[in-house]
């Protein structure tokens, strides 16, 4: 099936509060959590969730050989996707959900009418290896690496041509708290070299935005879905995307989004952003139009948790 669930937008207004900062090509919104991450919260993002997992899920169980909703009892029941997984990935595919929902249901830079046709997580070799063992061997519980490449891609198709017009590459991150020395991590990669000298490795954040092909894998993986489950539906951008493929192809316009999400650390004071608000820093040099968003939320290893073992009522 295709990701066909709509964000939802009364949900998001209770739940979080958007302060948003437009300048040219560059556009920041710092969300933070106003109402408390409750049960009402974890049952209406359920649906979302669901839709965006629900491929990959059919892909993984077929691939696994056991039930798309197998009994708790049943073989390979233990080994059911995404509530199976460590929780460090849960962690990783929570942040690139919440950036797929937050990028359908808000205006980003550009006024762009962005959707996502099918989310690329059966592209998670790694994850599709874990279940396949972990269903014959219940003990097999191990960490899962993230999957590489684009965390999500999001198209702009033209309502009238049907054809792809733009598309948005992300990358999300989680974090379980968010503090100045974290987010400098993230986008400048881990401190190294001897003690006096230390520098930042640059392998960060910025430097993968700033090594974006401009048509990236990701884009071909969403045209090979878009292939194999809606080739009538989706006929015009399909045609689109694969003139842009081409090697020597005229470059389909890109912009950039970067999402950060992570819990609320306990000096940050109500409005702080960590990224820049009004322009890009000098280390963004990718020269495309892009977008930042900051989500900072309480609790949120716990929601993702709860949210997760929600998931098609836990079976």
């Amino acid at each position: 099936m295709m990701h066909d669930c709509p964000a939802p937008q009364a949900l998001l207004a209770t739940w979080l509060q958007g302060a948003v900062n437009n300048n040219g090509n560059y556009g920041h919104i710092l969300f933070e959590q106003v109402a408390p991450s409750d049960d009402a919260i974890v049952a209406g993002l359920r649906p979302y969730f669901e839709s965006a997992h629900l491929d990959a899920r059919e892909v993984f169980h077929r691939a696994a050989r056991i039930d798309l909703h197998p009994d708790a009892a049943a073989p390979g029941g233990n080994a059911r996707y995404p509530n199976c997984l460590p929780p460090s990935a849960k962690k990783g595919l929570f942040g690139e959900v919440m950036a797929g929902l937050i990028t359908e249901a808000y205006q980003f830079i550009g006024g762009h009418r962005w959707t996502i046709p099918v989310f690329l997580f059966r592209f998670h070799v790694e994850v599709g290896a874990y279940l396949f063992d972990l269903a014959r061997d219940p003990a097999r519980v191990r960490e899962v690496s993230g999957r590489h490449g684009n965390d999500f891609i999001a198209l702009d198709i033209d309502p009238a041509t049907r054809e792809v017009v733009r598309f948005i590459a992300g990358e999300a991150k989680w974090r379980a708290t968010l503090t100045p020395s974290t987010m400098d991590e993230l986008m400048h990669g881990e401190w190294t070299g001897p003690q006096g000298a230390r520098v930042r490795k640059g392998d960060g954040i910025w430097n993968e935005m700033n090594r974006g092909l401009a048509a990236p894998q990701g884009l071909e993986q969403l045209n090979t879905l878009l292939c194999e489950k809606a080739r009538e539906d989706y006929a015009e951008a399909i045609v689109s995307l694969d003139r842009a493929l081409l090697l020597d192809a005229a470059t389909l316009p890109r912009t950039d989004l970067i999402f950060i999400a992570g819990n609320k650390a306990a000096r940050r004071a109500p409005g702080q952003s960590y990224l820049p608000t009004n322009a890009p820093p000098a280390d963004y040099t990718a020269g495309r139009p892009l977008q930042v968003v900051e989500l900072v939320v309480e609790g949120g290893v716990d929601l993702i948790e709860r949210l997760y073992a929600s998931l098609w009522d836990g079976i």
